[in-house]
């Protein structure tokens, strides 16, 4: 006979609060993105378009947008210089004096970093692991390895959600729990970001041999 475990209503509280404040997390850095993005391209198309109705007679659409993209990526070419690395390592060390923002911004970085440079301190390897429950796979980036007393190796898996994967979950699983693949982090990315509409055949594969 099968009892049904009670969940007393602080266990429901503390769940709903941690549920609410990772939300927050996930939430929060990227409507403020988008704020800045939408500030930025109303402030350049408000100077950019009178100049343009000056010179050429007319506004041209999307004349705002074309420059904060230009002004966007110049930005990334200067991060990339010496200087511009030396400019954003202060800045950064300015942000982390900020306790808020510190962990948002920095969990945020590392997350985007692992995925943009995954042999460089980043993913180890893509993997298929049995979540959320028994009998349901998902794909997983391995961030580390350990091993217990008895020798048995752990691994630390980064679960992703989609479309959104700089928010995800923490799963510390034995090795022998796991399927290892062959699939570069690019290829899972992709998967993760369509919502599984970018389908990889090796994920078939795998889940098809375990069946």
């Amino acid at each position: 006979m099968k009892h049904n475990k009670r969940i007393s209503p602080s266990q429901v509280g503390r769940k709903l609060r941690a549920q609410f404040g990772a939300g927050i997390l996930v939430v929060v850095p990227i409507i403020i993105a988008i704020l800045i993005l939408v500030w930025l391209f109303n402030y350049i198309d408000n100077i950019a378009q009178p100049v343009a109705q000056s010179l050429l007679g007319r506004t041209i659409p999307g004349l705002g947008f074309g420059i904060m993209v230009l002004l966007i990526y110049l930005t990334g070419l200067v991060a990339t210089s010496l200087i511009g690395k030396r400019l954003i390592r202060y800045g950064e060390s300015l942000l982390a004096r900020v306790p808020m923002f510190r962990y948002v911004y920095t969990g945020i970085k590392q997350i985007m970093e692992a995925f943009a440079t995954p042999r460089e301190g980043g993913f180890l390897q893509v993997v298929l692991v049995e979540f959320p429950k028994q009998g349901m796979r998902a794909i997983g980036f391995v961030t580390n390895e350990s091993r217990i007393e008895s020798g048995e190796k752990l691994l630390n898996v980064f679960i992703p959600t989609s479309p959104n994967p700089t928010s995800g979950y923490l799963e510390i699983v034995r090795e022998s729990d796991v399927i290892r693949t062959n699939i570069s982090v690019d290829d899972a990315l992709k998967m993760v970001l369509s919502g599984g509409k970018v389908s990889i055949q090796e994920v078939t594969d795998k889940l098809g041999a375990q069946s």
